[in-house]
């Protein structure tokens, strides 16, 4: 048994990696850091990063079956081999390596359960969550803030529109962000 979970779990790297790279590949937009008031730091990219892996995770949890767990927990295995990688290449000692990997997937857990939250809550509390997460307190236009939910919410229904077999094959598509920059 042992086994054949090993070998089920591998069939499904190359759909879990290439949900990472286009997660990431989103995260990256630029639009995020001149218009949105993200800051461009490591920092700042992480916690796009986080936050467009909670929206397909968020996605994936809704999807049921094996599969569906296996593909999500492998894609969650990519991310944060990706991050233990980036930081030896940055110059972290293999002593500093796990713990820096344990705090950012502390950071992970808690955002995203802020998100879970926000999302449960009416009036401006996703706002609020994004403002001490994603903008780690910073000060930030309320307008700024909304147009970062409105992205949040619309990447929500926008994932929730995609086919179940085109995500177990590693297909993901994002809605731009530059018409809610402006």
């Amino acid at each position: 048994m042992p086994f054949s979970r090993f070998f089920k779990r591998r069939r499904f790297d190359d759909a879990a990696n290439a949900l990472y790279l286009a997660l990431v590949e989103q995260s990256r937009q630029p639009v995020f850091y001149r218009d949105l008031g993200v800051a461009d730091t490591l920092e700042g990219r992480y916690d796009m990063i986080i936050l467009h892996a909670y929206l397909l995770f968020r996605r994936l949890g809704k999807l049921e079956g094996e599969d569906a767990r296996a593909v999500s927990q492998q894609t969650f295995d990519f991310m944060f081999t990706d991050m233990d990688q980036n930081l030896r290449e940055m110059g972290v000692t293999d002593m500093g390596v796990g713990k820096r990997v344990q705090r950012m997937a502390e950071a992970f857990y808690g955002r995203t359960a802020a998100y879970d939250k926000a999302l449960g809550e009416e009036g401006r509390a996703l706002q609020h969550a994004l403002g001490r997460n994603l903008y780690q307190g910073a000060a930030v236009p309320p307008e700024v803030e909304d147009r970062m939910a409105a992205y949040v919410r619309a990447q929500i229904a926008h994932l929730e529109g995609q086919g179940e077999a085109a995500m177990l094959a590693g297909t993901i598509s994002f809605i731009q962000p530059q018409a809610l920059a402006q």
